[in-house]
């Protein structure tokens, strides 16, 4: 395994290409490619890493994920039981801003998508209160071909570049696209192991060892790729499986989300969450409350 370098599939669609996924699960290997991607996530949850960037992702969500950043979208464990259910749907859509598209986006009247464009390098949330209105823009631009799709496109940007405020950087400041082979053989492989065993006690032994290094070498190597250490990484982790069990009403208890993600106490959980999250797991779930009652 590696950083795949993913080609789009083309198809003789043209400057703007659609991929729509009705799949078991989320494409699952870490793969960088040189278009920039606008996605809707319609049916499907998990974790989606971005450069060092982690978080959940659930359906509704939309991204823009930045020209040629490693990224991943890690669905839910449960969906590798049962690989006759389509449990996942997304819409996809790739664009070369940088070559293909260059000369258009060059021109003074889009000046403002250009602007936005270079903010895309790290790659962006769109806000929920955008999220509704978008959805449908892009299950349109779907069903359109060749000239036709490239304006709604075009227009869809122009909607971003000024009409949308707020944006979620999935940034923490330090970017790395530059993976060499041998790299990304290694992050991915770190990366697939903790998403895989984040609730059991993973020791710096046992994770050097995935990435075949020394305990003094892997905590150097991690540390220079992503610019935190990997207990940072694997609480960042677990924490985000904790967001997503409360807002799911997936628990009986705090303490009982705290045994499910790999702490050995409640007391531990609390502090690691309220570090990650900026408050404690019992007003998370008040405010998600709150916010759900509002609707």
């Amino acid at each position: 395994m590696k950083v795949i370098q993913f080609t789009v599939p083309v198809a003789d669609e043209g400057a703007v290409v659609i991929q729509e996924d009705i799949l078991p699960y989320f494409y699952n290997y870490l793969h960088r490619h040189k278009e920039a991607q606008v996605t809707l996530i319609i049916k499907g949850e998990g974790t989606l890493i971005a450069g060092n960037y982690t978080q959940p992702f659930k359906a509704g969500d939309i991204y823009v994920i930045g020209a040629n950043q490693p990224h991943m979208f890690k669905g839910d464990a449960r969906y590798f039981e049962n690989l006759q259910e389509k449990n996942i749907h997304a819409i996809h859509i790739f664009f070369d801003h940088e070559h293909a598209l260059q000369g258009l986006f060059s021109l003074k009247e889009m000046d403002s998508v250009r602007k936005f464009l270079q903010l895309t390098a790290n790659s962006l949330q769109l806000p929920a209160e955008y999220a509704e209105k978008t959805a449908t823009d892009i299950l349109k631009i779907s069903r359109l071909s060749g000239a036709e799709r490239l304006l709604a496109f075009v227009g869809m940007l122009v909607y971003f570049s000024k009409q949308v405020k707020d944006w979620k950087s999935l940034s923490t400041g330090f970017s790395r696209h530059s993976y060499s082979e041998s790299e990304g053989l290694r992050m991915n492989d770190i990366y697939q192991y903790t998403l895989e065993h984040y609730a059991e006690n993973i020791s710096l032994g046992q994770i050097a060892s995935v990435a075949h290094l020394t305990t003094y070498a892997f905590c150097k190597y991690f540390k220079k790729h992503t610019r935190k250490t990997y207990l940072e990484f694997l609480n960042e982790i677990r924490i985000n499986v904790a967001c997503k069990n409360i807002i799911n009403g997936d628990f009986d208890s705090i303490a009982a989300v705290a045994y499910a993600t790999g702490y050995n106490n409640p007391i531990t959980f609390n502090r690691v969450f309220r570090k990650v999250t900026g408050m404690s797991p019992s007003a998370y779930a008040r405010q998600y409350r709150f916010a759900e009652e509002l609707k």
